[in-house]
């Protein structure tokens, strides 16, 4: 890797609007209703932007939701292992409709608020147990690299078996296709998500990426 290429700086995404509008239900063909049939609603009644985005390419759509699910409900990883790598891949992507949605789930598999916001000071902020250290230098690294150090890898194999290896580098490339679509499509964070702010990167791009995401 070239100095250029690992030293690659944090960029804020740029909130350039919905490029692609989530398709409102009254617009739903029978097709498009029995993609989005089997995906929970959220507590207003309406299915995330996301879904109702991507869904305008439907044959994709067909088979990237097995896989994204698989991945989100019936992986190998602990839910806490699973919310810290892609929180950390949010900050990484500068994806702030993957963080916001992201969140309330990180809550639920018990991280604290405190723990939450550390996720953007990323693996060497102070307070981090080494298990949880060696998942967000996993997701830097992956982001950074392309790859995992053999240090990093050998560490995450003292408390990892190998599907769960396999699925940490396929999570966090699954997060990071993602936020490369909501990012690029400028899906909009629906409203009872929008408190949730992706935080500032750490380090010398913090200014700068303060300053954009404002």
């Amino acid at each position: 890797m070239t100095d250029e290429h690992h030293d690659r700086p944090h960029r804020a995404a740029v909130d350039i609007g919905p490029r692609l509008a989530p398709l409102p239900e009254d617009g739903w063909d029978p097709c498009t209703r029995e993609l989005l049939a089997p995906i929970p609603r959220d507590t207003d009644g309406t299915l995330a932007h996301v879904f109702t985005t991507l869904v305008r390419h439907p044959g994709l759509f067909r088979h990237f939701l097995p896989f994204g699910s698989h991945l989100l409900r019936d992986g190998r990883l602990p839910d806490r292992s699973r919310e810290l790598l892609i929180l950390r891949t949010a900050c990484n992507t500068r994806a702030g409709y993957e963080w916001g949605r992201h969140v309330p789930l990180a809550r639920d598999a018990g991280l604290t608020d405190e723990e939450i916001r550390r996720v953007g000071a990323g693996p060497d902020a102070e307070g981090w147990p080494p298990a949880d250290a060696r998942l967000l230098r996993a997701a830097d690294e992956l982001h950074r690299d392309a790859t995992l150090s053999s240090a990093t890898w050998s560490a995450l194999a003292t408390d990892h078996d190998e599907a769960q290896l396999i699925e940490i580098t396929m999570l966090v490339g699954q997060y990071h296709m993602v936020a490369f679509f909501l990012n690029s499509a400028g899906t909009p964070l629906e409203r009872d998500y929008a408190t949730e702010i992706l935080p500032a990167p750490a380090g010398a791009d913090a200014a700068e990426g303060a300053h954009r995401d404002a």
